[in-house]
């Protein structure tokens, strides 16, 4: 219970920063920053959803390991799908870890009922919140943007939600 009112409280804070932001005039947010499998990511604020706290998700037999199961959101059946697991076949994770992670739905207009495991939520990121980027490599997925480097040195994958919703493997669930 404490989990979901503290996403709650988050989430509240990040639309009042938002609206405070357009207010004074601010570059605003452009990205939610996660970390999934100790992986950095900067999702697309347009292309996210709702955050939700981890819920008793059903598994589905014969589904790709990174694919977790359904839950019910707010009375949407979704898809959930482990990023990490997605992105880089991380192992699955113990019962306590997923107790502490978060569920964000992808926005409802990219018309994918799914949801993304992530570790950790690290709040809102803007351009200026990095000294450095570097464009996709060649061999990088459809889905994958600029890579972002911030003033510590950490390396932030830039991924297109709405590219990753349509990409064949994403949609390739069955095992």
């Amino acid at each position: 219970m404490a989990n979901r009112e503290a996403l709650k409280e988050l989430q509240t804070r990040l639309a009042e920063r938002l609206q405070q932001a357009k207010a004074e005039g601010v570059a605003v947010a452009s990205w939610l920053a996660v970390e999934s499998g100790a992986q950095h990511y900067l999702l697309p604020l347009a292309q996210s959803g709702e955050i939700f706290p981890w819920a008793g998700v059903q598994a589905v037999p014969y589904t790709q390991p990174w694919f977790l199961g359904v839950a019910n959101l707010r009375g949407t059946l979704t898809g959930v799908v482990d990023l990490a697991g997605l992105l880089g076949g991380a192992p699955p994770r113990p019962e306590q870890a997923l107790l502490e992670s978060s569920l964000l739905a992808l926005n409802p207009a990219l018309e994918v009922n799914a949801a993304l495991l992530v570790d950790r939520l690290l709040g809102l990121r803007g351009a200026q919140a990095f000294v450095a980027s570097e464009a996709p490599r060649g061999e990088a997925a459809t889905y994958c943007g600029n890579t972002y480097i911030d003033a510590q040195g950490l390396r932030w994958q830039e991924l297109n939600l709405q590219a990753l919703a349509q990409h064949a493997v994403f949609l390739s669930i069955g095992a």
